[in-house]
């Protein structure tokens, strides 16, 4: 299974703005940290925000939060509504046109996989991600302060 770079990037995004609960982000300072284009991340953040992953504040003061406790944001849910296409082969798209559908059980295999990977996701959230230690590791490697780590 393999996740796209916008589900990837939003995943870093929701991590970036958890090590930074006492005040908002800029799109401009996430960017800079992880050497990611600012526009690819503005189409991400947009979205985060529309699904109700974060908050956003336009204008002078503005930024971006988290919308929720860390612990309330759960792995599973947030990869299942940011993923754009979790069907892993075509049988299991809309539209499917293979034409072995009906004699191969692939698609049930690759369903019960799927189902798999995203039962562990759904057992995490993001708070696992940012406990202490990892928190000041994060916050090593992205080379920020947080007064929290």
């Amino acid at each position: 299974m393999r996740l796209t770079q916008y589900t990837d990037f939003s995943l870093r995004v929701l991590i970036y703005l958890g090590l930074h609960d006492d005040r908002r982000c800029t799109i401009r300072e996430i960017s800079d940290a992880y050497g990611i284009s600012r526009n690819h991340l503005m189409k991400v953040v947009q979205q985060l925000a529309a699904e109700g992953f974060v908050d956003s504040v336009r204008g002078v003061g503005g930024g971006l939060t988290l919308s929720a406790d860390p612990g309330r944001l759960n792995v599973g849910r947030i990869v299942r509504r940011m993923e754009p296409d979790l069907g892993l082969v075509e049988c299991m798209r809309p539209g499917n046109a293979c034409v072995i559908t009906p004699a191969c059980s692939l698609a049930g295999m690759l369903t019960e996989a799927r189902k798999a990977f995203l039962d562990v996701l759904d057992r995490y959230t993001l708070a696992d991600i940012l406990t202490p230690r990892h928190r000041r590791e994060l916050s090593r490697l992205l080379n920020i302060r947080v007064e929290s780590a």
